[in-house]
């Protein structure tokens, strides 16, 4: 996702510093020029607010689909050790009756 937001991040740049070279080069009226670079920036501007917002609404989703996959698997964890929290409380109650078992018989 990175090199995806820095080879958009360099296109919108170049395109900015091409834009502007391009109106400054231009044989119009200082007025004029003025006006179409800032249009240029202007565009330029609007460009990146709507990738940083798509790229925001991308990672926003992947986020949310993370957190329900965290929160899934945590619930299965905590089922998976209370399964296994009553077979070692069932194993050692067997082995407790077992000891109290052999204990009765030195009691007699």
């Amino acid at each position: 996702m990175s090199n995806n937001s820095n080879t958009i991040a360099a296109i919108l740049a170049g395109a900015a510093v091409g834009a502007a070279i391009g109106i400054l080069l231009a044989p119009d009226k200082g007025s004029k020029t003025r006006s179409k670079i800032k249009d240029g920036f202007d565009d330029a501007k609007g460009n990146f607010k709507d990738s940083f917002g798509a790229t925001s609404d991308v990672l926003r989703e992947k986020f949310a689909g993370a957190t329900q996959n965290l929160d899934g698997t945590f619930n299965e964890l905590l089922s998976n050790v209370s399964h296994k929290t009553d077979e070692v409380i069932t194993f050692l109650e067997s082995k407790l009756a077992d000891l109290k078992e052999h204990n009765a018989k030195y009691q007699k």
